[in-house]
């Protein structure tokens, strides 16, 4: 998604952007979403890493939460083949759930991760999810036919535009 969007004439210097997501790795590690954005970074765009490197994951939760804005123009998202989407595993309800902007998950895929909650997802003005690969298809059909024990049934429907490839995309007429 970012690949695409680098291809229009954007005012990268007047945009910021704050993680939705990150493993708790090590600065540089080739598992952290942040190297994903260095192509904005690069174009002068102001980026916001989760401090995922901090000794007190927690408490750097809470510094990350107090720095976002009140309300995002738009959310970033992916879609795993599981139904997780901005590390809200399967099974971890809670981490989504929770009254807290900025939550801890996991071990998910072998990762501790920091992610934001629904309530700062659903509060944006809107939501992109990009979802791509034959391996995601059944999942996006369950989700179009309202499953919620999904992860991603939680990420509100309205002003949210969901971008597929054609091996994802499930038959025409399928939603809900």
């Amino acid at each position: 998604m970012i690949e695409a969007v680098l291809e229009h004439n954007v005012p990268w210097r007047s945009i910021g952007v704050w993680q939705v997501d990150e493993r708790i790795a090590a600065e540089g590690s080739e598992a952290r979403n942040a190297l994903q954005l260095e192509p904005l970074r690069m174009l002068g765009c102001r980026i916001r890493l989760m401090p995922v490197t901090a000794n007190d994951p927690r408490a750097a939760a809470r510094r990350y939460s107090a720095s976002l804005p009140d309300r995002f123009d738009v959310v970033h998202l992916g879609l795993g083949s599981d139904g997780h989407t901005a590390s809200w595993p399967p099974g971890q309800d809670h981490v989504y759930r929770s009254t807290r902007l900025v939550e801890l998950a996991g071990p998910f895929n072998g990762w501790q991760r920091m992610t934001v909650t629904r309530s700062v997802v659903n509060r944006a003005r809107s939501r992109v999810v990009l979802a791509a690969g034959a391996e995601k298809r059944p999942v996006i059909e369950r989700w179009l036919l309202g499953e919620a024990s999904l992860p991603i049934s939680a990420v509100r429907r309205s002003a949210t535009w969901v971008f597929l490839d054609p091996a994802a995309a499930p038959p025409t007429g399928l939603h809900r």
